[in-house]
């Protein structure tokens, strides 16, 4: 079974950090861009980080560079997302999602893990 689970959500203080992470199963990783998505109270789901199938490119919001990173640990088949620096704006729903199309690019056939609520305090 295709299936992706993020963790690592909760609350945190503003500027404070946290690591989200999503191991994947019944596929590689690897083999797809992915990243990962966010949806505040109110809005729409929006693409945080991606990265290629190679790894070799990044798209990022620009309301998160400096402060988000995304790595993979092929060995377990799991990806990241280090969020440092955290602001109260950052709140929302984070979702993890493979198959993607250059980047970010949601399509039919894109898998997504359940999400998990990071909530920034001030």
């Amino acid at each position: 079974e295709v299936q992706l689970q993020a963790s690592g959500g909760g609350f945190v203080q503003a500027g404070g950090s946290l690591r989200l992470s999503c191991p994947a199963s019944g596929f590689s990783l690897d083999d797809y861009a992915r990243g990962w998505f966010r949806q505040a109270p109110g809005d729409v789901r929006e693409a945080v980080l991606c990265i290629s199938k190679d790894g070799g490119n990044t798209e990022i919001a620009d309301s998160v560079k400096g402060r988000f990173t995304m790595s993979d640990d092929n060995a377990e088949n799991m990806m990241y997302l280090q969020m440092n620096n955290l602001k109260i704006e950052d709140t929302a729903v984070y979702y993890c999602a493979a198959v993607l199309d250059r980047y970010c690019m949601v399509v039919s056939g894109t898998k997504w893990g359940q999400g998990t609520k990071v909530t920034v305090s001030s």
